[in-house]
């Protein structure tokens, strides 16, 4: 629950077309001790006061030339997208009670002001606004928790495959090519059993801060499990272009870690998989560099390797088969 301080000094706007009104509700909440609000008697400029400064709670009369309260809370709900909508009605009018609240007011107060009851709503409705709130941010954090690795940050697995997908269809409508760099770290074993998983998880995260810092903005780079990290490359011409970001993430991996008083050392392979030279779906893709990334493991590590096309045709012969598909001699 917000505490008692969260709550005064939560963000307050007062919107009244009346000099006199809007005094009297700004000095009733200074003296209440909230240390946060501001005021308008322009009603055209709640929209994009909300939408700079966020308010936890506005106080909106419902009676105004040129716009009434009814109409501002429309153009609020725009900004709220579904979310809670943080307004307090204030009106002298019986009538507009219901109709506040279904136009999509939380709450109302009568005019005139009974101070005790003026005093209550404003704490209750800010109370459920900042609760409103924390729940929204933990499931924000909970959102990206699901989609990142929480050791390193980097985008995990599940992530990894929706921009696989987005990027291949990038790729199909400009009749480009895409890239899928597979790494493994070469000697990351042995530093776990030497020194522990404590000096491990630095390194994983060193690595990641590296192969992101040697990736261009619009690559995904991603942890996927243990030392196994997958980085997407977009907008290429040809293999060429793969092969070049491949020998610098080489040669930026095989740089020194330094932990503590330790001087660390280890090198990566990476298997290379084009798009739609080698595989046209995301788990055929990742499956080819997988492949490319055994081809470079199986040729003495520390290097990059694509993936042969005497095994692409051979996937290939073995789809075929599971599908009952003939093959062309």
């Amino acid at each position: 629950m917000p505490s008692q301080d969260e709550i005064l000094k939560a963000k307050i706007l007062v919107v009244d077309d009346s000099p006199d009104n809007v005094d009297l509700m700004l000095e009733i909440l200074r003296d209440a001790g909230y240390t946060n609000v501001t005021a308008t008697m322009r009603p055209a400029q709640v929209c994009p006061l909300h939408r700079e400064h966020c308010y936890d709670l506005i106080l909106l009369d419902l009676q105004m030339p040129e716009l009434n309260g009814f109409q501002v809370m429309k153009g609020l709900k725009e900004i709220e997208h579904g979310g809670y909508l943080p307004v307090l009605a204030l009106t002298a009018q019986p009538s507009f009670k219901i109709a506040a609240l279904e136009a999509g007011a939380r709450d109302f107060i009568s005019k005139p002001f009974d101070l005790m009851e003026v005093h209550k709503r404003i704490h209750n409705m800010l109370e459920v606004r900042l609760l409103y709130k924390e729940l929204a941010q933990y499931s924000k954090q909970q959102q990206e928790l699901a989609l990142h690795d929480p050791l390193t940050g980097l985008p995990n697995r599940r992530l990894l495959e929706d921009r696989i997908e987005h990027t291949l269809q990038q790729s199909a409508r400009s009749r480009g090519k895409s890239a899928i760099l597979y790494l493994d770290l070469d000697g990351f074993k042995a530093i776990n059993d030497s020194y522990g998983h404590g000096y491990g998880d630095e390194i994983l995260k060193m690595v990641a801060a590296r192969l992101v810092g040697a990736s261009r903005k619009e690559d995904t780079v991603a942890r996927i499990g243990g030392d196994e990290f997958v980085i997407v490359l977009g907008n290429l011409a040809g293999k060429g272009d793969a092969r070049e970001p491949a020998a610098k993430l080489i040669e930026v991996i095989s740089e020194p870690y330094f932990i503590n008083d330790l001087t660390l050392r280890l090198s990566t392979s990476i298997g290379i998989a084009i798009y739609p030279d080698d595989a046209s779906t995301v788990d055929s893709l990742l499956g080819a560099a997988d492949t490319a990334l055994y081809e470079a493991k199986r040729a003495g590590k520390n290097r990059f390797c694509c993936i042969p096309h005497e095994v692409i045709a051979a996937q290939s012969q073995v789809n075929m088969q599971k599908n009952n598909i003939p093959s062309i001699a």
